[in-house]
């Protein structure tokens, strides 16, 4: 089928904090909308047949509770597709937003899926109800191609939102297509979580997600395109994601993805909107039956090993022999092993081992998690590399628990550089890394230079060690990681 997604350089309040009219907040949406306008005509033009926009795309960020309260819309949640608001606009009060999205839809023919605020009046019964008598949601809407509301769905996960309530339980939301069957929703933060994205892709087995965000990237390991592709790859599922675009605040990286190829893109230059076209295949196979197939791409892992070593390492290194593997590996790495050093990363405090030299085996511990990595440079450059682990709970900008085993490319030549954002890197690097992961969800990263994107050889587990290969990456680079999600740590 044919996707767009629209990366929106959105026209934001100047003093968010200001209570101003509905009449001033539909004016100051309307611009925003105008450019969604113009944007679903050129992706319907192109033979779109969904359209996704971001996070925050239409009314900006920085509320407060009060403040956001004339930008709303009241929008019933509900699952029955039985409102058009295009056909009906006078069912509800203060739905001039969704009427516009609904028309968008209808007039060009196409399926939207769009992100605002809405209202949802409460009684003082409901236990959960705020004190000022009303819900207010970060909302996203699906439209169906005759502009009928399919779906709505309220985020679960909110980044410091005060404007916003989280619904008083998770949503799990998704419509049906006629061109790839069942699309699943959630929203930005949403990614890094258990529920509901996770338990919905299992739950209802749904293939292809839609994914609004207003993401500032983390490097080097939570760069917006580096952790859409990781999570297409993991749950084998396609992601139409849209991301803000605002440069001076980090916030870029939208993209169409498969779990085999993507269609990215990631600018920190230069200013305005982008559209993103592309024509992707419907994924049928369950989530089930692809944890089945590793398991068989496990069993045959012994033929791919071997094409794998021989340009590089000795057969046993592929994790062919039984358990003990990596044990051994070890102990041929402690003759002349490197030193290990902390340093922040991510503001989780990382043990790292220096990458030295044109190839080498390492391996570094922390907690109950040993990472891994076998590595062949193809020509030495004066580039400092460190493998790095972290087994614990992340606490910084949200709480959540974090397995990870990250080759990254350091800031300068000295230990202290090792984990700070970096974008550029030349050094071509073959690399086995594993690890002994406790979590079976673990979101395989290879980000290369200029925040671009390469696929693995291989990923996948052998004898309860995840690994992930590459045999040559198309670029420098400038992060191969493992990071799992430990949720029931959380």
């Amino acid at each position: 089928y044919v996707a767009a997604v629209y990366e929106h350089e959105s026209i934001l309040s100047p003093n968010p904090a200001v209570l101003v009219e509905r009449r001033s907040a539909l004016e100051l949406m309307g611009r925003n909308l105008d450019i969604y306008e113009q944007q679903v005509l050129a992706a319907a033009r192109q033979g779109a047949q969904i359209i996704v926009f971001p996070e925050d795309g239409i009314h900006g960020f920085n509320f407060t509770r009060s403040s956001i309260y004339p930008y709303l819309d009241f929008v019933l949640h509900s699952h029955s597709g039985q409102w058009n608001p295009c056909r009906e606009p006078y069912l509800f009060n203060d739905t001039e937003v969704v009427q516009r999205l609904s028309c968008m839809a209808l007039k060009n023919k196409i399926f939207l899926v769009a992100n605002l605020g809405t209202k949802q009046p409460c009684e003082h019964t409901d236990p959960q109800c705020p004190a000022d008598g009303r819900y207010q949601f970060n909302t996203n809407v699906a439209f169906d191609a005759d502009g009928t509301l399919l779906a709505t769905y309220r985020k679960h996960n909110l980044y410091f939102e005060y404007a916003f309530d989280t619904p008083p339980e998770p949503d799990y939301t998704f419509f049906d297509t006629p061109f790839a069957g069942k699309f699943g929703m959630f929203t930005c933060f949403d990614i890094l979580f258990f529920e509901p994205a996770v338990n919905l892709i299992r739950q209802y087995n749904v293939k292809q997600i839609v994914y609004p965000t207003a993401w500032m990237n983390q490097l080097p390991l939570l760069s917006a395109v580096e952790f859409q592709q990781a999570f297409a790859t993991a749950f084998n599922v396609n992601i139409l994601a849209a991301n803000i675009h605002h440069p001076t605040l980090g916030m870029t990286g939208s993209g169409i993805y498969t779990p085999v190829k993507s269609f990215i893109y990631h600018n920190m230059e230069s200013y305005g909107g982008k559209l993103i076209v592309a024509e992707i295949p419907v994924i049928t196979t369950d989530y089930k039956t692809n944890l089945e197939s590793n398991e068989r791409f496990r069993e045959n892992l012994h033929d791919s090993c071997r094409t794998f070593t021989s340009t590089l390492l000795d057969d046993e290194v592929c994790l062919e022999e039984q358990e003990e593997t990596p044990g051994r590996v070890s102990e041929k790495a402690n003759e002349q092993s490197p030193p290990s050093f902390y340093a922040e990363m991510m503001y989780d405090n990382f043990t790292f081992v220096p990458v030295w030299g044109e190839k080498g085996e390492l391996q570094v511990c922390a907690n109950t998690l040993c990472c891994y990595l076998n590595y062949q440079r193809a020509v030495l450059t004066d580039e400092l590399y460190a493998l790095g682990v972290f087994d614990g709970i992340h606490t910084v900008h949200g709480t959540y628990y974090v397995q990870a085993c990250a080759l990254v490319k350091c800031g300068g030549l000295s230990f202290s550089t090792c984990g700070q954002e970096v974008t550029d890197a030349t050094a071509l690097i073959d690399f086995q890394l594993w690890g002994n992961m406790s979590t079976p969800y673990i979101f395989p990263l290879l980000l290369t230079s200029g925040i671009t994107l390469d696929f693995a050889d291989h990923t996948g587990w052998k004898n309860n060690y995840y690994f992930i290969s590459k045999n040559r990456t198309s670029s420098g680079l400038l992060t191969a990681a493992l990071y799992g999600r430990w949720y029931e740590k959380d």
